[in-house]
């Protein structure tokens, strides 16, 4: 592993250059207050940042970084331009940040607090909450498009049907079905969750927390998943569907957890537990499913195999 992911402060120091330091025009002490304040117990009121997981606290002190913790107060680009510059990144591969894209993703399975608190570095150093750097999208879809080669292996699939397969998940189920949720979520913040009139969550945002929260589902799904399906899952007794559909119930809970500490993670938001509520009914359809005999793994392998080829699997 790389010194890098070994730094103190948790983050490698190839982004260290990125956030204010002595001489610059944000001033060494705004940035040390601010570094002084998350390591208060609580985060104090006026830390601008309250650890994922507790209550959000809206703070009002201004800051010589960026005025008010938020998204709209004081922000320099129109989203528009963010969004222009998010794209023109997109195809310069020289530009992106991978080491630190691999970052996240390690601590997305090991310690996700530690990447949201990275996300309000950002804020108070580049004034928005979504990421500018589109390295970590670029490594989800490389991602499924090497775990879709085991897909093809299990389901015994052609190489037209791979890359097939290859683009329904990049394209459908992680960004198709991640525009549907940050935007559903952007609206449901914004119009019911919001402390201040003043500020909103950025949609990009609300996309990042999709993609940090599909990344550990990711790996249940198209990594431990098929890796086990043939073996103990692919079979019509208690136990391969005890398995599958626990396998299926982990990674849910685990994408609504990790988008939960994303929301909670935004200091002018309130009421955030509610995006835990789901939960609740998830177990309860996950029992009942388990005693019904349903295997839910059998079933969405079926829906791969004809989304890739038109036929039914067996």
């Amino acid at each position: 592993m790389s010194q890098n992911f070994q730094r103190p402060g948790g983050f490698p120091a190839t982004q260290r250059s990125a956030y204010p330091a002595a001489g610059t025009s944000a001033g060494t002490s705004s940035f040390e207050g601010f570094h002084r304040s998350q390591h208060r117990p609580g985060g104090g009121l006026n830390s601008g940042y309250n650890t994922p997981g507790g209550r959000s606290v809206y703070s009002t002190t201004s800051t010589n970084l960026t005025g008010r913790v938020g998204c709209l107060t004081a922000v320099k680009m129109t989203a528009h331009a963010k969004l222009s510059r998010f794209f023109r990144r997109l195809v310069r591969f020289r530009q992106m940040d991978f080491e630190f894209a691999a970052w996240q993703m390690l601590y997305l399975l090991i310690h996700p607090q530690k990447v949201y608190r990275n996300f309000m570095y950002r804020k108070r150093a580049k004034d928005q909450w979504a990421r500018d750097d589109p390295a970590f999208l670029v490594l989800i879809g490389a991602a499924l498009a090497i775990t879709s080669v085991i897909f093809a292996l299990i389901l015994n699939l052609s190489f037209g049907a791979f890359i097939s397969c290859t683009l329904w998940v990049v394209f459908v189920d992680c960004i198709g079905v991640g525009i549907l949720v940050a935007t559903t979520l952007w609206f449901v913040s914004n119009r019911f969750l919001r402390r201040v009139d003043d500020q909103d969550v950025e949609w990009g945002y609300c996309f990042d927390v999709h993609l940090n929260a599909f990344f550990p589902m990711l790996v249940l799904i198209h990594v431990v998943l098929p890796l086990v399906f043939s073996g103990l899952i692919d079979y019509d007794n208690f136990f391969a569907g005890l398995l599958g559909n626990t396998i299926w119930f982990a990674a849910v809970i685990y994408y609504i957890y990790i988008t939960f500490l994303g929301y909670t993670a935004l200091p002018i938001l309130q009421k955030t537990h509610i995006f835990l509520y789901p939960i609740t009914f998830i177990f309860i359809f996950y029992v009942a499913t388990v005693f019904a005999g349903w295997n839910i793994s059998r079933t969405f392998m079926d829906l791969y195999h004809i989304r890739a080829t038109s036929q039914s699997r067996h």
